[in-house]
């Protein structure tokens, strides 16, 4: 037997991602068999595929996904053949129609969740609750500055920090993006291709600044990001869809506040499986409680992916981008 998966053999612009054939693996001890449903697509795909996070090639692509449980391997007693699952840290090579994972990479999926859902929310939402509850608790009270508001992970963390009580403020990139990110939980917008960043931060609060910046996006909003912040405040940088942003000196950090600075990565927050359960968990929480509302901005064929990253790296996209197998 063989299904359908994404594959590239070389670093490069969208069209090195191939559809192919590949031979249907059976689960080995402690693995799980699973048919998709939806595939998420995530800014770190585009990074694994230009090599700026480098691969052994030729290698898949995609980290987030969502199906139904095939067959399970030896050991595996979390989840059984039939059972809904998703999982949002990998291993890498979820464009496909099926992928065989270690079950201590799955979640099970509640009822009222759907898989196209689960897709466009795992790999993000766990993001989100891990900036907001693990890097820095959040406070209630507090005005954020979060760039990419109308994002895929910008979307859950504005509706996410809203009912727990902050004031978000959010960068976007148009006045379309603007008003998403205002029925999403923004108090306030700012045009950042248009508007100067910290000077309308400063604006709104006062002149005192944020305690906490959540920038996605680099090297472009880097310094707009340090100058937003109040003393003792905190950059959390977490992507660079702009490029890296430079390196910090340390002394500037001091002058302007002793401020703190983080690079947290996913990766290490759901690297401990118990962790990333309760994290999963509290994400559902928030799902079937209405207080965020899944937003999946496009579609797309699972052949299609080249287009999907077209669409990502031109930021048409709002909200999350899933593939369809």
């Amino acid at each position: 037997m063989t299904s359908k998966a994404i594959r590239f053999s070389k670093v490069g612009g969208p069209d090195v991602l191939e559809l192919v054939s590949v031979e249907d693996k059976a689960p080995g001890p402690g693995e799980v068999a699973i048919r998709q449903q939806a595939i998420g697509v995530n800014f770190i795909d585009i990074y694994h595929r230009t090599g700026f996070y480098p691969l052994p090639l030729p290698s898949g692509i995609g980290m987030e996904g969502a199906g139904t449980v095939e067959t399970v391997g030896e050991d595996v007693t979390y989840v059984k053949a039939g059972d809904r699952v998703a999982y949002g840290v990998g291993p890498i090579g979820g464009y496909a129609e099926r992928v065989v994972l270690p079950v201590e990479k799955l979640i099970k999926l509640p009822d009222a969740i759907s898989a196209e859902s689960a897709a466009g929310m795992m790999l993000k939402g766990l993001t989100v609750q891990a900036l907001l509850k693990q890097v820095r608790e959040l406070k209630k009270g507090e005005t954020i500055l979060l760039h990419a508001a109308a994002g895929g992970v910008g979307l859950i963390m504005s509706q996410w920090a809203s009912s727990l009580g902050a004031t978000v403020i959010g960068v976007v990139g148009s006045l379309e993006k603007a008003e998403l990110a205002k029925q999403h939980g923004c108090a306030h917008t700012i045009l950042g291709r248009s508007e100067n960043i910290a000077e309308r931060v400063r604006e709104i609060t006062n002149g005192k600044g944020v305690p906490v910046v959540y920038d996605s996006v680099g090297k472009d909003t880097f310094t707009a990001s340090l100058d937003s912040l109040a003393p003792l405040g905190m950059f959390v940088s977490f992507g660079n869809a702009s490029g890296p942003p430079p390196a910090v000196d340390i002394g500037d950090l001091g002058k302007r506040g002793s401020l703190f600075v983080t690079r947290p990565s996913i990766m290490a927050y759901a690297s401990n499986v118990d962790r990333m359960r309760t994290g999963a968990a509290d994400l559902f929480s928030v799902l079937e409680s209405g207080a965020v509302k899944p937003v999946i901005g496009r579609t797309f064929a699972l052949a299609d992916a080249a287009a999907a990253h077209r669409s990502l790296e031109a930021r048409e996209t709002t909200g999350s981008t899933v593939l369809l197998p």
